[in-house]
């Protein structure tokens, strides 16, 4: 896909992720890389709805900013994903009210933060690692980022909101999308100690749809 077009559908996805309220103001970003190491990547105070094609920031692959408006806060995240997921080509990260919520909660396990609710939550994000609070643009949430040495491609960052990567733009969007509706679901079902897939049942998806899962198991129920 050209430069060009990936640009386009940065804005057209940013649109939609920002219209159905999945990240407000100017919050989130939204990055893709490109096969000469590079990358394109949101602006800083840029609203996700009224992206500029033009104004899309273009990063080499030292992380210099070469052309376009300045690039978002946020690149040690997005930065330490890349090195460390070797098939991401695209990141999404926004501040969906669900996730973050979760991400708030003491019962949240660090190495699965959600249970297996539903086959797609398996299939589109495996599992997804939560990270203790950094200050937006901290550089040091890229190293808690290489801690997990690759595992996930799904991060919730503590009060913050998700990281997701994925081996297309598409992809990312729609496992942040099922990620933030799987959130939703848990803050539903909290307290009500619901059936979750079982560990059959999660190995079946596994091995159907090639899914990659870094730990056993699934999470607390959300009871």
């Amino acid at each position: 896909m050209t430069e060009t077009r990936l640009r386009e559908q940065i804005c057209l996805y940013g649109r939609s992720l920002f219209e159905r309220g999945l990240t407000p103001g100017s919050s989130g970003n939204i990055s893709v890389r490109l096969d000469d190491g590079g990358w394109l990547v949101t602006p800083t105070n840029a609203s996700l709805g009224f992206l500029d094609p033009a104004q899309i920031s273009r990063l080499d692959a030292s992380d210099r900013l070469l052309s376009g408006d300045a690039p978002t806060k946020e690149i040690p995240l997005h930065a330490a994903l890349y090195e460390t997921r070797r098939t991401a080509r695209a990141i999404v990260h926004l501040h969906c009210a669900h996730c973050v919520a979760l991400s708030m909660l003491p019962e949240i396990d660090p190495r699965a933060a959600l249970p297996p609710l539903t086959p797609y939550y398996v299939m589109r994000c495996g599992a997804t690692a939560l990270l203790p609070y950094y200050r937006p643009g901290d550089a040091a949430v890229g190293d808690a980022i290489r801690g997990l040495a690759g595992q996930y491609s799904c991060v919730l960052l503590s009060n913050h909101g998700p990281v997701v990567a994925g081996d297309t733009l598409e992809a990312a969007v729609f496992a942040t999308e099922e990620l933030e509706e799987t959130a939703k679901l848990y803050l539903m079902l909290r307290g009500t100690n619901p059936r979750t897939l079982t560990p059959e049942q999660v190995a079946d998806l596994v091995s159907t749809f090639q899914v990659s899962v870094p730990i056993s198991g699934g999470g607390k129920s959300p009871e």
